[in-house]
């Protein structure tokens, strides 16, 4: 389909910025002209609920069911009739995802078995693969330096886990080649790094975007 919408996923280590590139571009891509949906995973379905809520703490979840939660979760995000991304998509709208199989593998990937949780995946990755994913990458020192300002940490959220998410994510890169991941290095000035992704889209549209 010519007119269907370009599928933008952002990943990285937590407190990396993606949430706020994400933001930055959707407003960019929405003055050029480019219908947008900003979505991210977790959802706030009802699997996105419970997942939060294993992050949080308040649940005390094995690995293994966190892994086949996130599956679940990606699934309806993908197929829902009414908000889900490939009807998004099919009508012309481009989606920007904060997290998308990739967090799955880098994260889960690195608790329980990987082939297990790529296996948990492979019916997303059968119906839906990002045109780009933006990786933003942020020394696990840093990005737990601005975790630590929200207050309260997460699941995951340890200098000595974001190393070994960091480590996982670039294996995960290797071994999946044939998607386009983009490694943006994020910098002191967000928009900056902003700029960085913009050129990325420019490729990715055709179109030869100054970026400003």
């Amino acid at each position: 389909m010519e007119n269907k919408g370009k599928f933008i996923v952002f990943e990285g280590t937590d407190g990396s910025g993606k949430s706020t590139q994400m933001k930055l571009l959707g407003k960019y891509l929405s003055e050029k002209g480019v219908e947008c949906y900003l979505t991210h995973e977790p959802t706030d379905s009802p699997f996105g609920a419970l997942l939060r809520s294993c992050m949080s703490g308040r649940i005390d979840a094995d690995e293994h069911a966190i892994a086949a939660l996130f599956a679940a979760d990606r699934l309806d995000h993908i197929q829902n009739p009414v908000n889900g991304i490939k009807s998004k998509l099919d009508a012309g709208v481009s989606v920007l995802c904060d997290r998308f199989y990739f967090s799955s593998f880098a994260y889960n990937g690195g608790f329980v078995p990987l082939d297990w949780v790529v296996e948990l995946n492979k019916p997303a990755m059968d119906m839906l693969r990002p045109d780009l994913v933006v990786y933003i990458d942020l020394p696990p020192e840093e990005s737990m330096k601005r975790v630590s300002r929200r207050g309260a940490t997460e699941r995951y959220e340890t200098v000595e886990k974001q190393n070994a998410i960091r480590a996982k994510f670039f294996e995960i890169f290797e071994r999946f080649q044939e998607e386009n991941v983009a490694i943006v290095k994020s910098e002191e000035d967000k928009f900056a790094t902003q700029a960085n992704i913009r050129k990325l889209c420019a490729r990715l549209w055709g179109e030869s975007w100054n970026g400003n």
